[in-house]
């Protein structure tokens, strides 16, 4: 890779992990633009550059990780869900990294549901119901969160969307949706990083691209920082509606493109 791929594609990474708008699909179309070739270290480099952005979320929220052991519980119980979909589906799952039309149609769709996700969900409190998290609410955000192995979904959006369906307030749903992106995101990172070492010549492979991996993580790790705080705040204020926008322009724009005979694929 490139410098200029290695920062463009650890911006984006940073800068849409968590927000509500797909990473994956962000990284897939920047991919496509630049004509980057997929090979595997290039695959691997785009989820192992997620480390740095969940090290934005420990540095951000250490003191929520000091807490209780329900808090982990919660954490784990929405895991689970992701985990086992993940590991059943992980080649038809890689197989649609590389669908973009698949990408800018979900952008769409996602898009047209954040419009009215405010007024579905965030609804006042009704007599004896309580906002806080519970292990049920907590494997049913899990549940939601398989929804995300779908690019152009966003794990961010489903996530909390998740929360917000289970009359958790705007900004716990959204602080829950960064929490539960430490072992989702570990995992998959982790996954990937082993899997390549694995392979002939892997760990060869990885050492003579160090340096890329390095930078990566540290863009990563700073521009996700800057893009939780602005996140947090807007969200709580604003809501969704400005993402749903955002979506659809996205997924239109990236639609005619397509469409219009301007091929946007990956190259294996």
């Amino acid at each position: 890779m490139s410098a200029p791929e290695v920062i463009l594609i650890a911006i984006v990474e940073g800068l849409t992990e968590f927000l509500p708008v797909s990473s994956t699909g962000h990284i897939i179309i920047t991919q496509g633009l630049m004509g980057t070739q997929s090979t595997d270290f290039v695959k691997a480099f785009t989820v192992i550059i997620q480390f740095g952005a969940i090290l934005s979320v420990v540095c951000l929220y250490w003191k929520y990780f000091f807490r209780t052991v329900g808090f982990y519980r919660h954490l784990l119980i929405a895991f689970l869900p992701a985990a086992l979909v993940g590991g059943v589906l992980g080649d038809f799952i890689d197989r649609l990294l590389e669908r973009v039309e698949v990408v800018a149609a979900m952008l769409i769709i996602g898009g047209i549901f954040m419009l009215f996700v405010d007024k579905l969900f965030n609804q006042p409190d009704e007599p004896g119901e309580s906002r806080e998290m519970t292990d049920r609410k907590a494997l049913r955000i899990g549940l939601f969160q398989c929804m995300a192995m779908i690019p152009g979904v966003s794990r961010s959006m489903a996530t909390i969307v998740g929360g917000m369906a289970q009359r958790l307030s705007r900004k716990t749903a959204t602080e829950f949706s960064f929490f539960l992106a430490v072992p989702t995101l570990f995992a998959a990172s982790a996954y990937k990083l082993l899997k390549l070492f694995m392979q002939p010549q892997g760990a060869d492979l990885l050492v003579s691209n160090l340096p890329a991996l390095i930078m990566g993580n540290v863009i990563a790790f700073v521009v996700a920082l800057l893009a939780i705080r602005f996140f947090i705040g807007y969200v709580t204020r604003y809501g969704f509606k400005a993402f749903g926008y955002y979506r659809i322009l996205v997924g239109g724009i990236l639609l005619i493109w397509l469409f219009t005979g301007h091929p946007l694929q990956i190259i294996g």
